[in-house]
């Protein structure tokens, strides 16, 4: 019984290591880290910061999809331009939806 709850948490603890590397993997792949960083600010907000803006918000996921798939200047509003300094992020249309939303939940999840 012992050695299948060890199997078990293993299984567990490899699958969630899996899946955070794989969003480091598409965040690399689609060139997010060009302009983002986890924890600082680059051209675009840390990851960081953008779970803590969006944290406890109703809609969040979509919200955050919406903006990574049509960019800052289309869903932006206001506040963009004081914190990328006027560079927006561009619409991300050739990105897979399913991995976009793979990533949102990555970074609503402080990208860890």
């Amino acid at each position: 019984m012992k050695s299948i709850l060890i199997s078990a948490l293993t299984a567990a603890a490899v699958l969630t290591s899996t899946v955070a590397l794989a969003n480091t993997d598409l965040a690399k792949k689609n060139n997010c880290l060009a302009c983002h960083a986890v924890d600082k600010k680059l051209v675009g907000p840390s990851y960081q910061d953008i779970a803590k803006k969006y944290a406890g918000q109703a809609g969040a996921e979509a919200k955050l999809f919406d903006r990574i798939k049509k960019g800052t200047d289309a869903t932006g509003g206001p506040n963009w331009k004081a914190v990328t300094g006027g560079i927006p992020m561009p619409a991300n249309v050739m990105v897979k939806d399913d991995d976009i939303k793979a990533l949102v939940k990555w970074v609503l999840a402080g990208a860890k």
